[in-house]
């Protein structure tokens, strides 16, 4: 509830409205990026459904930390990956900073920074978290693992 006016009518509406579900939950979440071309999506609040849950794209997303010490470190390696995949027409590498925006999915709990989570296409509500090593290999074996639908590479020819 965030009302210019605070008074007895003003929160008697807002029940009402609560009790029948007319209420648009509040998401905190920085504003949506104009260019968002980049190999590594960045994801907000109000683009987390729309990216992220999308049924037609698989999605490898990072939550991270602006001052985190291990985010940092996999920033470079997490950009390289995203420019591996680039040409992928059903998988999305997206990044999303978790401390500016409200993850609007109980499915996918951040607890630690870096948090990656695997979203397929098929099972949006039932994200495969990463756990291994922070580096390009581990993370694309990950990817070829669980992704749906990979186009065919020049080195597996």
């Amino acid at each position: 509830m965030e009302p210019e006016e605070f008074d007895s009518d003003v929160l008697r509406q807002f029940v009402l409205a609560f009790k029948k579900g007319k209420l648009k939950p509040i998401v905190k979440s920085q504003p949506v990026p104009k260019n968002n071309k980049g190999p590594v999506k960045v994801v907000v609040g109000k683009t987390f459904d729309t990216i992220v849950m999308d049924p037609k794209n698989d999605v490898l997303i990072e939550f991270y930390a602006p001052w985190c010490g291990h985010c940092k470190k996999l920033e470079p390696v997490y950009n390289e990956l995203g420019k591996k995949y680039k040409n992928e027409k059903n998988l999305i590498i997206a990044k999303m900073d978790a401390t500016a925006n409200d993850v609007t999915n109980d499915h996918y709990k951040v607890e630690g920074f870096p948090t990656i989570y695997f979203a397929p296409k098929d099972k949006k509500n039932n994200p495969i978290k990463y756990e291994g090593e922070r580096d390009l290999e581990h993370l694309s074996r990950f990817i070829e693992e669980h992704a749906t639908k990979l186009s065919r590479t020049k080195e597996e020819l």
